[in-house]
């Protein structure tokens, strides 16, 4: 922690950090595959395009969902420096994912492959503005139940499955894992597709709790799968790059401090799209090892309840493995400030991606 804070974090500082890094390795990685000729098919361009546009209409719109009153509801048992951002709009991904679906659309030329992973993308994220409307419109945090939640994730899930099923080869149920193994799974391919589909996004979803967190983590993980399938997916990495550059710029207004909070309808949307895109051009393990850190922060809220749960007393109250999860907040609350948080995952979600790109 000393190294992160000697850096003299502000939220600003990070976002051009952010920027600066996430653009240069688009940049290196249309370089080395030889992208820079064919302007077309470029990360870069995309990237750029969709980190102009997002800031531009989130110029108008943050303060319309200002005067609209969506104002976050915070958890009363968060840590308590959260207070302070009662009443910071949420529900930012009704702009940020819009833009980057649109511009994915028409740059790949309506390709199919970018096509589908679009109607999974706005679908999950259907489901986190409802999740969101649900919150504020009953001022708890308390939105639609777990069940529905689920079932929806599970019904958009088992359509996008279909769709793969009816216009893929039936390699598609193969999964390429490192040193040339080749895992035939068959049926059980859409049984682990439909499990990817809901924890990722719901990985996104319990990432998402600091200023600038999900959105800078989504960046650098959707540019690095982006590289990844780039050359034999063209469509695909172009609709990665359109959700890197709108996640960078809608952190120039989720940076600490927020102006606006990305919601459910922004955090599922993320998982539900990296999931589509790893499941379509056979990244299965590479997207294990880019979401690295959202596996971690759901796998420390499992262990907490499983802990818990373990270590109930005759009374009914048991133990915590951590002050709280997700792990994010257990470092709030051992003495990390947001930022340097932010900072220290930017840069385990950079060495993932990298891991993801050289491994993949």
């Amino acid at each position: 922690m000393g190294a992160v804070q000697s850096l003299n974090l502000s939220g600003t500082r990070l976002f051009w950090l952010l920027t600066v890094a996430v653009t240069g390795a688009s940049l290196i990685l249309d370089g080395l595959s030889g992208r820079i000729a064919n302007l077309g098919e470029t990360l870069t361009l995309p990237l750029f395009a969709c980190t102009l546009a997002t800031v531009a209409v989130g110029y108008w719109v943050v303060p319309a969902l200002q005067r609209l009153k969506t104002g976050q509801v915070i958890r009363e048992d968060g840590p308590q420096s959260h207070l302070k951002k009662a009443g910071t709009p949420t529900m930012g991904g009704v702009f940020f994912i819009p833009v980057a679906t649109l511009v994915a659309l028409i740059w790949s030329g309506f390709a199919p492959e970018a096509t589908a992973s679009v109607a999974l993308t706005l679908s999950y994220g259907f489901i986190g503005w409802l999740d969101d409307w649900q919150i504020l419109r009953r001022k708890s945090n308390k939105g639609i139940s777990p069940k529905m939640k689920l079932a929806l994730q599970f019904g958009f899930g088992a359509l996008f499955c279909l769709g793969l099923a009816l216009t893929q080869p039936p390699t598609i149920t193969n999964i390429t894992l490192p040193f040339g193994i080749v895992l035939p799974l068959g049926f059980f391919f859409w049984v682990l597709a439909q499990f990817v589909l809901v924890a990722e996004s719901n990985a996104t979803n319990l990432t998402d709790g600091v200023d600038g967190l999900m959105g800078g983590t989504g960046a650098v993980a959707f540019l690095g799968l982006g590289g990844l399938v780039a050359s034999t997916h063209p469509s695909l990495g172009i609709f990665c790059a359109c959700i890197s550059g709108s996640c960078i710029g809608f952190v120039a207004y989720n940076r600490n401090p927020a102006r606006v909070f990305m919601g459910d309808t922004g955090s599922l949307a993320l998982g539900g799209a990296l999931a589509a895109v790893a499941l379509t051009s056979d990244s299965l393990w590479a997207l294990f090892i880019l979401s690295g850190l959202f596996f971690v922060e759901s796998l420390s809220v499992i262990a907490q309840v499983l802990y818990y749960k373990a270590t109930k007393g005759p009374d009914g109250i048991g133990k915590r493995l951590f002050k709280m999860a997700p792990i994010h907040h257990h470092l709030e609350l051992s003495g990390w400030s947001e930022l340097q948080i932010v900072a220290a995952f930017y840069v385990i979600c950079g060495v993932l991606a990298i891991l993801g790109l050289t491994l993949g």
